[in-house]
């Protein structure tokens, strides 16, 4: 059976700090609408920060591994991106505590805890413009892609797509929760920064995959 390595994990949590960081403008740039416009800075902030402690992390397992992160990005990311990202990150360490493979259902499961962090720690749900209006098409996607007996490349590329649909349907949305929900009914035709930043991050991600 295919497998999720931990050392593909380590791998793919390195290429995000550097996608993060590429993209601190250009996240600024997409939150500058109905947001502060520091996004951007905010998320690369802590991922900057995971790089300079890098050789600090646990290999102990893919857990431990998750969990370091974790605390690095809630502490150090600026904004709500602290408290969003990093309860990501250690949720999904929890449930990989110990595991040292993923198959693709795991995988699957394990970014829903992610999602189930984020969604206890905000109160936000599908439609309310915001970061899961791409990441849980993009989960439940490879869910789907797990029960049908797909590849891992199978799935990487329908959950890229899933995410990049998702972010650009929130363009039909009014915001609701964050800083946008200021403005309200003029977010709408402007996509949820976290959400296009989403797709931008597994579309980047399933690239550097398939290179």
């Amino acid at each position: 059976m295919e497998t999720f390595t931990k050392d593909q994990v380590i791998r793919t949590v390195s290429s995000m700090c550097e996608i993060i960081i590429e993209n601190e403008v250009a996240f600024c740039e997409l939150d500058s609408v109905a947001g502060d416009g520091d996004f951007g800075m905010s998320l690369a902030k802590g991922f900057k920060v995971v790089q300079a402690q890098w050789e600090e992390h646990s290999r102990d397992d893919i857990g431990a591994f998750l969990k370091d992160s974790g605390m690095i990005i809630t502490e150090h990311c600026g904004g709500a991106s602290g408290p969003i990202w990093g309860s990501a990150f250690r949720a999904m360490g929890k449930y990989a505590q110990g595991k040292d493979t993923l198959s693709l259902g795991e995988l699957g499961e394990m970014v829903q805890a992610a999602i189930d962090a984020v969604q206890k720690r905000g109160g936000a749900k599908l439609g309310d413009k915001t970061l899961l209006d791409a990441l849980i098409p993009a989960v439940e996607s490879i869910k789907q892609s797990a029960a049908a007996g797909e590849s891992f490349a199978q799935a990487l590329a329908k959950s890229e797509a899933a995410a990049i649909d998702g972010g650009e349907r929130t363009k039909l949305i009014a915001a609701t929760k964050g800083r946008a929900s200021y403005v309200g009914e003029r977010s709408i035709s402007f996509p949820d920064a976290g959400a296009a930043a989403i797709g931008i991050i597994f579309s980047s991600l399933r690239k550097r995959t398939a290179a």
